[in-house]
């Protein structure tokens, strides 16, 4: 049986702000994020299984993504935990905004690998997380492969 992958995307909103860059990127701002999230498997071949021809459900792929990134990330603020910005996130915390602390900078770079962690924790055994693709704007993305990752 062949190895197959599937694609499904999401998208979501989020603010951060890139503490000690050089750009405008230094201030506090939002992305549509779009996600693009492939794994790759062999179709199930048991005609007993309801997911008969399927490699993993799109709906349970979906609720994978939507619980670890899309209703963690989406109309959020990210930070660096460890910069001066944590003075604005108890602010914002304090005034019940959605503000996620990482220990990373909240680069797309980041992201990608910290979504790529995520997922995979929840993928079952015979599906792989292939790539992902995470677009900032219409011009800009960041891209996980595993391949690029053993």
């Amino acid at each position: 049986m062949s190895n197959i992958r599937i694609t499904k995307q999401f998208s979501f909103e989020t603010g951060h702000a890139l503490y000690g860059y050089d750009g405008k990127c230094k201030n506090v701002h939002g992305h549509s994020y779009k996600l693009s999230v492939t794994v790759i498997g062999k179709p199930i071949i048991d005609r007993a299984n309801v997911k008969f021809g399927m490699v993993i459900d799109f709906s349970d792929l979906k609720k994978i993504v939507k619980e670890e990134i899309v209703d963690q990330f989406d109309h959020a603020t990210v930070f660096n935990e460890t910069t001066p910005h944590i003075e604005l996130a108890n602010e914002l915390k304090s005034r019940g905004h959605h503000v996620i602390l990482v220990d990373y900078q909240p680069t797309s770079e980041n992201m990608v690998i910290d979504f790529a962690k995520k997922i995979i924790s929840r993928l079952p055994e015979v599906i792989k997380l292939h790539s992902l693709k995470l677009q900032e704007t219409d011009t800009s993305f960041a891209e996980w492969y595993a391949s690029d990752n053993l």
